[in-house]
């Protein structure tokens, strides 16, 4: 892709992909531009949510960013804090968190998954106005959906390993599993 072409998918929107019945609604910050210009969120190479994904145990195998679609077969969708895509996620505004917040809001309320697991616990600070967050499950819920801050997946998150990060979204399938009763598929 040339740079060209990624920044001619500046301010572009990114659909979401979701459903009803969905365990676990991943919401990232907002696309990036290579998301933006292929139409795959967490398409850019150094970033490590399909791998953590699968590490994790949420995915059997690991997904291609151009496979998104098959999350909705384990009852997973993606999301975004914020929808306009960006080259770095500190060209966005705070009131941009904000409004992204009550606009997360009213689509959780609507699809009502299980848990909302906001990637980046300082996106998570901003569009909802706790400061004090920490990774891990919240005080907060949204009707009956839970949230749970994980860790940023993007490459520039150094201090995170993609060993680390997987312990941690571990967790949050571990929480959704024993709600639910039954299993995510077991990983290869």
């Amino acid at each position: 892709m040339t740079p060209d072409e990624l920044n001619a998918a500046r301010d572009r929107l990114l659909p979401d992909v979701v459903t009803g019945g969905l365990r676990v609604l991943f919401c990232g910050i907002n696309p990036g531009l290579l998301s933006a210009a292929t139409g795959h969120h967490f398409a850019r190479p150094g970033n490590r949510f399909w791998p953590v994904l699968h590490l994790s145990g949420f995915t059997p195998r690991r997904l291609a960013p151009a496979e998104q679609e098959e999350l909705l077969t384990y009852r997973l969708g993606i999301t975004n804090v914020v929808a306009r895509a960006t080259a770095r996620a500190d060209e966005l505004t705070a009131e941009e968190f904000r409004e992204g917040g009550r606009i997360l809001t009213a689509k959780v309320e609507l699809l009502r998954p299980q848990w909302l697991a906001v990637v980046g616990v300082t996106a998570y600070r901003t569009a909802f106005g706790d400061r004090k967050a920490q990774i891990g499950p919240q005080d907060r819920t949204i009707g009956s959906t839970r949230i749970w801050a994980l860790p940023n997946p993007s490459g520039l998150n150094a201090h995170w390993t993609a060993e680390t990060m997987a312990q941690e979204y571990a967790r949050l399938r571990a929480a959704a599993e024993s709600a639910a009763g039954d299993g995510f598929p077991a990983t290869s």
